[in-house]
């Protein structure tokens, strides 16, 4: 399941002497991109060895839930969303009495 949500940021090109200018720039790419990281849903994987491979065995993907602060709720995509999805993306299938899937 695809869950980068946030890309590295293209760093502006230093100068060869110091600029207050290009380190207020460089500041405020980092700045964005680990807000980025900061607010990335939360997603919690365990795994299993099984022989010498690991499966994963459980998975929660989770969005804060605005109604109850402090809490999350469970958002996985459906069959509607399937055209937005990537390949190996996990859904719902609501048609079939909510049977998890994997996007092929």
């Amino acid at each position: 399941m695809g869950l980068k949500t946030a890309t590295q940021p293209r760093l502006p090109a230093a100068p060869n002497e110091y600029d207050r200018q290009y380190m207020e720039q460089l500041i405020n790419v980092l700045r964005l991109y680990f807000n980025q990281l900061d607010n990335a849903s939360p997603a919690v994987f365990a795994s299993q060895g099984v022989g010498t491979t690991d499966v994963v065995t459980a998975l929660t993907c989770a969005q804060p839930d605005l109604t109850t602060p402090g809490a999350t709720k469970v958002s996985l995509p459906t069959q509607a969303d399937l055209a937005n999805l990537r390949k190996g993306d996990i859904y719902y299938d609501t048609s079939a009495s909510n049977v998890l899937k994997i996007k092929v």
